[in-house]
Order: structure tokens, then C-alpha cells, then sequence
């Protein structure tokens, strides 16, 4: 099963980068797949850890997938990392395997602490189409102009129906990158 999460890795130099990423959900362990020209992936070959975060903002995702944005964060327990001040729980990482085979890696990692911070309530209809808005953000240069437009399209409708004022803001972030892109 994939979950949608925020992974937070960290430069040798300190520097954190936040990416949002769907990660193979496992206990005790969960594969995280980076491309091989992403922060993350060159980050966590580096390090050898990670943070997985689960949020229900889905403005987070939006920014994370559109830009290299900042968060509030703070130190992980176990591994050197950042744990994002948004999320709901999170997943302390340490390497296991991991395949650089392009183009994507596959890095198998151990959890060595989760945290919990306050309930998950899920996502309503809105902040799926957000993230799914975001997931297609992230492939603009994959997928045919005339289909991701399709597609936004069909999930503005659903923002317009059962979405907060978060969720509004996240779809038309989202929506002028695509457009501008």
C-alpha cells in the first residue's frame, strides 16, 4: 500500500529538504522511492535516514511539489533529521538497502522511532483532489498538457463542492504553477 506522506531528509551541511512522496507502507519497514536526481535521494544515500511525516495539509504536499519550500520542523529522536511541526505522526528511518538502479531507487528502511502528535481524521473529497492535483503538478513534463488540464478541470469541481478555505488556496496554487508551466 502506498501512503501519501511529506518526507523530510537532511544535507550534510544541515540543510533540510521536504518532498512529497508516496511511500510502500510497511511495519517495521517502509521503501521509499526517490528519483536518483532528486535532494532526497542524494540526501539519504548520504545520511542514511530519513523522516517519513503523514499530514492532513494538503497544502504542504501542494508547496512541496511545486517549489523547494521551508517548513517548521523539528529534531527527530532517533535519526538526525527534522520532524515537520504539522504532522499528525511520523516515522524515524534508517537505511537498510538500498538499489540505485535508475530511474528510480528503492530504499528499503527500518523504523526506528515513530512519533504521534495528534489524530489523523483523513481527507475529505477536496484535499484528495488536491493531492492528486499536486501528484499531476509533479508530472507535468511526463503527461500531455491537454490531459493534465482534463484532469484539473475535473478536480476543481470537487474543490469547488466540499473544499475549506486551505484546500481552495492549495487547488488555485496549484492550478496557476500548471498553467504557467
Amino acid at each position: 500500500m502506498i501512503i501519501e506522506s511529506i518526507v523530510t531528509s537532511m544535507a550534510a551541511d544541515g540543510t533540510i529538504n521536504f518532498a512529497p512522496m508516496g511511500v510502500e507502507w510497511g511495519e517495521p519497514s517502509l521503501v521509499l522511492k526517490p528519483f536518483l536526481e532528486t535532494t532526497t535521494f542524494r540526501n539519504v544515500r548520504e545520511t542514511r535516514v530519513a523522516v517519513v511525516n503523514i499530514t492532513d495539509d494538503v497544502m504542504l504536499f501542494a508547496r512541496a511539489a511545486i517549489s523547494s519550500p521551508e517548513y517548521p520542523w523539528v529534531p527527530a529522536t532517533m535519526v538526525r533529521g527534522a520532524v515537520l511541526e504539522a504532522a499528525c505522526s511520523w516515522r524515524e528511518l534508517e537505511v537498510v538497502t538500498l538499489d540505485d538502479t535508475p530511474p528510480r531507487s528503492r530504499i528499503e528502511a527500518r523504523v526506528l522511532h515513530h512519533g504521534f502528535r495528534r489524530e489523523f481524521i483523513g481527507f475529505n473529497r477536496a484535499r484528495f483532489a488536491v493531492l492528486e492535483a499536486a501528484i499531476l503538478a509533479t508530472r507535468t513534463h511526463l503527461l500531455p498538457a491537454e490531459e493534465i488540464r482534463a484532469e484539473y478541470a475535473r478536480l476543481q469541481v470537487i474543490v469547488d463542492k466540499t473544499a475549506g478555505p486551505r484546500e481552495r488556496e492549495a487547488m488555485a496554487l496549484l492550478t496557476e504553477h500548471v498553467r504557467a508551466g
